[in-house]
């Protein structure tokens, strides 16, 4: 514990003086000062305090290397490599470069964070790049990763099909035959970049090596056909779906419905969803976000309301938490608030948490003291609203001008708001003792 908080101190010192200026023979100096010993240890915990600054990092390696008793090896390097990893692409395959030539290897932990890192930063050519460098290496990655590459890949708006193909040539190289999951990546792909005769011809190699094509295969060449804007055909897939004995589910549907959602064409989504409820499929929150999602798009909010409210009375959905609050927001912007107050209450009776938020400044704008009187009474479950959610309400009533509706709203709150010492405060106590009485 001594020796470990002696470097502590140690490596403070250092870390305090690498960020004190740019780097430059001073700085070199100083540290020169310090007698140093460097060790594995020492170093890692170094470039961990400067992994938010790879310039500085790279500079303090490049230092320690020089010392004449001292080498970096396998840790030190994979260290430098996850510091530079999600910032500086040339400096850190020229330091991957340096440690395969120093005859170290780059371990599988330091591959996994820096990939995660590329994918998140949509570095995909860096990410393939290192996932062929480590494929070459003697820390090989998972089968598995072969598939969530090409799922990355396959997201991108317009995938790169040359990147898709590197990594199933890689994957083959290295001895390995291509699963279900990495045709479907290759397949996803494909259809993403509107090449569906290539998609096709992967589908009879699939055959042939014995995958038949399954919901998710089908669902990705509906999500290729409707982003290509070719509606009726995604409309005929799910028709060869079932004729080869394939029950599309409730993906593939939502999938199709959010085509032509995105297209504009919402009333050809709901005849897609009158065939779903024929066919005794269930709707769930993500297919109703869908469909609500669409509605908005085309301004068409008292729509999305009717059909919100008649799935959740008709069809029992429990719509996603978020879905209330965007189209309650939505029908308060059109001076809908009956139905807004509607919502939340279905909303209550489905145990989420009250959403006043939008309300408190549209009632004090444009509501009535009954309105004020409906929406606290909403909220109220097992206990009245907090004392915040009174002192907000008549807080903007004031703030609008309105001190009259503000008093009658007053009036109509529980005793022991109206006593309450902050809405005393708020309304002058003289007042509120007139209001009490």
């Amino acid at each position: 514990m001594v020796q470990d908080n002696a470097m502590d101190d140690v490596v403070k010192k250092v870390v305090g003086v690498v960020l004190g200026a740019d780097w430059n023979e001073e700085i070199e100096k100083e540290l020169g000062e310090m007698s140093i010993v460097p060790s594995d240890n020492f170093v890692i915990r170094a470039l961990k305090e400067l992994r938010n600054y790879p310039d500085k990092a790279l500079s303090f390696f490049r230092w320690v290397g020089c010392f004449p008793d001292y080498k970096h090896n396998s840790t030190t390097y994979n260290a430098i490599a996850r510091v530079l990893g999600s910032k500086d692409s040339i400096k850190f395959w020229s330091a991957v470069e340096e440690m395969k030539s120093s005859g170290h290897e780059m371990d599988i932990d330091t591959y996994i964070k820096i990939s995660r890192q590329f994918q998140k930063h949509k570095m995909l050519e860096d990410a393939v790049k290192l996932y062929e460098f480590m494929m070459d290496s003697p820390f090989k990655p998972s089968v598995q990763d072969c598939g969530i590459l090409l799922r990355i890949i396959s997201r991108i708006d317009n995938p790169d099909l040359d990147l898709v193909f590197r990594v199933v040539k890689k994957y083959e190289a290295s001895g390995y035959t291509l699963s279900k999951a990495i045709y479907d990546g290759i397949h996803r792909s494909l259809t993403s970049a509107g090449r569906f005769d290539e998609a096709e011809n992967i589908i009879k190699v699939m055959r042939n090596a014995g995958y038949e094509p399954d919901n998710i295969t089908y669902s990705q060449l509906v999500f290729g056909l409707c982003k290509a804007g070719r509606l009726e055909e995604a409309c005929r897939v799910l028709d060869e779906m079932e004729a080869h004995g394939c029950i599309p589910d409730l993906k593939t549907w939502t999938i199709l419905i959010q085509g032509h959602c995105a297209a504009n064409e919402v009333d050809k989504g709901l005849m897609c969803l009158a065939k779903l409820i024929e066919k005794r499929c269930d709707v769930d929150a993500d297919l109703l976000d869908v469909l609500i999602n669409g509605f908005l798009q085309q301004k068409r909010i008292e729509g999305a309301y009717t059909m919100l409210v008649e799935m959740v009375k008709k069809m029992r959905v429990r719509p996603w938490q978020a879905t209330y609050k965007l189209l309650i927001e939505k029908l308060l912007g059109v001076r809908k608030f009956e139905e807004a107050m509607e919502l939340l209450l279905l909303m209550k009776k489905q145990n989420y948490p009250p959403f006043s938020e939008p309300f408190v400044p549209y009632i004090s704008k444009f509501g009535t003291v009954e309105d004020a009187a409906d929406f606290l009474k909403a909220l109220t479950v097992k206990e009245y609203p907090s004392i915040s959610t009174y002192l907000n309400v008549l807080e903007s009533f004031l703030q609008e001008g309105r001190q009259s509706e503000a008093k009658d709203v007053l009036f109509k709150c529980p005793h022991h708001i109206r006593k309450h010492q902050e809405i005393g405060k708020l309304f002058g106590s003289s007042k509120t003792d007139e209001i009490k009485t």
